[in-house]
């Protein structure tokens, strides 16, 4: 096996693990609809075995995290509707950061293998980056309807600093799965108080406000890099 294939190596277990992850249907058990119908079943048994339930927990969310899976947020829901805003966020958190450093290490492994010369679009890219990688790192990691598995391969395309990803995963990572587990709390809540299910059910604060916090996350980003624009035209 040449370097090259051997640098590939641990990036291409973790994405086809991913691929065996997804097609196997293991999501399809925190679509919030099932969660909901079996939320006394699964509160018993995180009650019973309280450690277990939550190792379990944020082992499939790293696991997730680290394959580069689309669908996470589903277990983040699940977290804040089992677990709590506060206690769901923690330990999403923490799965967050391990799953992250591990896609990020295999993939800055594999691109490090490489010997040709990037392109000249891509050394453009790298070079704005290197310009401001703190700037660029923080509003990745702060837009929630980018990818998170792409957001990380990315970043180790773009060479961030591992000390810049890791606290840039944590902030932005963190403050987005407050946002996403308070909604899983919510819908819990909201369903559970026996209003019938409709649009107009779920127009509750404790769904709207973290719903408008995302949007703000969203925007965030291209209002700092309009606003910074703008005075720096003025200078």
């Amino acid at each position: 096996m040449t370097s090259r294939w051997r640098a590939l190596l641990p990036l291409g277990i973790l994405l086809m693990a991913g691929a065996a992850l997804f097609a196997s249907g293991a999501f399809d058990r925190f679509e919030p609809h099932r969660l909901l119908a079996d939320e006394g079943q699964l509160r018993t048994g995180i009650a019973a075995h309280p450690v277990a339930s939550r190792v379990a927990y944020a082992s499939l969310l790293t696991l997730g995290i680290a394959t580069g899976v689309p669908g996470t947020i589903v277990i983040v829901l699940a977290g804040g509707l089992l677990f709590g805003v506060v206690e769901g966020t923690a330990l999403s958190s923490v799965s967050l950061v391990l799953g992250s450093v591990a896609l990020y290490l295999a993939s800055r492994y594999a691109f490090r293998a490489g010997r040709r010369e990037a392109p000249p679009l891509a050394q453009r890219l790298r070079q704005g980056f290197a310009a401001h990688p703190v700037t660029y790192t923080l509003a990745l990691r702060f837009v929630p309807i980018v990818p998170l598995g792409a957001m990380t391969v990315a970043l180790a395309w773009l060479r961030c600093p591992p000390w810049l990803f890791v606290g840039a995963t944590w902030l932005g990572g963190t403050v987005s799965l407050f946002v996403e587990s308070s909604v899983g709390a919510g819908l819990g809540e909201t369903f559970a108080s026996g209003r019938p299910v409709s649009a107009a059910g779920l127009l509750d604060h404790r769904i709207l406000l973290p719903l408008a916090a995302f949007a703000v996350l969203t925007i965030l980003p291209l209002a700092v890099r309009t606003l910074t624009g703008r005075l720096r035209r003025r200078d």
